[in-house]
């Protein structure tokens, strides 16, 4: 850490290979902006849309859906206890791979693979934001859904779904098929962290995508704050799935957000899966 001519500390800066700032980047998918934030954290937009956020602490996450996801495994790990620790984790969909990257800080034991289908963008934000590398953080290029159906069974402990083609999950990811290998690749316990979009226009999809879920999984839970379950706004849902229930004290977490969140409780679950239907994709 240097000093400057005042005699003031100077911070490092804490990307210090990052890539050219407030230009467009070409990535085989399009394009990636880079922009710097007065928190001294990296905006990172693929072809104009927010896709993450790197805040100079690791485990600092901007994006709301992130911080729950990241709430709700915190609790799930206290639940396991040392017994049952969370090694194994797979992302579906990664970006600039922020969420990994806030895993790796708080479970730096655990092993995580991401697939992402623009690879070239993923490797860059490894170089960018000083990414850990294998064992434990490996990027895997290709397909989320092809990636998900070649698991083994009981391989990981925790399993993410952040995939998005314009503003909608692709069919095959949202289909009972890969909710059942979904289901198939976690361990006994294990967890599936889902990020659905939830709008009065995509109302219906979420009850889609919550009958679906329960077809595989006994425990199907809702994070989302509550203007968007009640179909006031756009925003964000995190679906929590498994097979044993959520753990006690979610709810009692997720309010300390600088936000306001819900846990969705169980009758409010079945009133917002009301009219949903099991998605499949037909066979190619």
């Amino acid at each position: 850490m240097a000093r400057g001519r005042t005699g003031r500390t100077r911070q490092s800066d804490p990307f210090p290979h990052l890539g050219a700032v407030g230009i467009d980047i070409p990535v085989p998918t399009g394009t990636v902006r880079l922009t710097r934030e007065t928190d001294g954290g990296v905006l990172v937009e693929v072809n104009g849309v927010p896709s993450s956020y790197q805040h100079p602490d690791p485990s600092h996450l901007v994006f709301e859906y992130m911080r729950w996801m990241q709430t709700a495994l915190v609790e799930v790990a206290e639940l396991r206890g040392s017994d049952l620790p969370l090694r194994e984790i797979a992302h579906l969909g990664g970006g600039g791979c922020s969420l990994p990257r806030a895993f790796a800080a708080r479970w730096p034991r655990a092993h995580q693979v991401v697939v992402e289908l623009d690879a070239h963008l993923a490797e860059q934000a490894r170089s960018w934001f000083d990414l850990p590398r294998a064992p434990a953080l490996r990027i895997r290029a290709g397909d989320a859904a092809d990636a998900l159906a070649s698991w083994r069974e009981d391989r990981f402990d925790v399993l993410v779904r952040d995939v998005f083609a314009g503003d909608r999950t692709p069919p095959r990811l949202r289909s009972a098929q890969a909710t059942r290998d979904a289901a198939r690749v976690l361990r006994p316990g294990g967890t599936y962290l889902v990020n659905s979009a939830g709008s009065r226009a995509l109302r219906a999809s979420l009850a889609d995508e919550i009958t679906t879920l329960r077809t595989a999984f006994a425990h199907v839970g809702v994070i989302a704050e509550p203007g968007v379950l009640a179909g006031r706004r756009r925003g964000n849902c995190v679906l929590v799935a498994s097979d044993v229930a959520a753990p006690g004290g979610l709810d009692r977490a997720l309010r300390s957000d600088p936000v306001s969140v819900r846990w969705a409780p169980p009758a409010e679950v079945d009133r917002l899966a009301a009219g949903g239907r099991v998605e499949d994709v037909p066979a190619p």
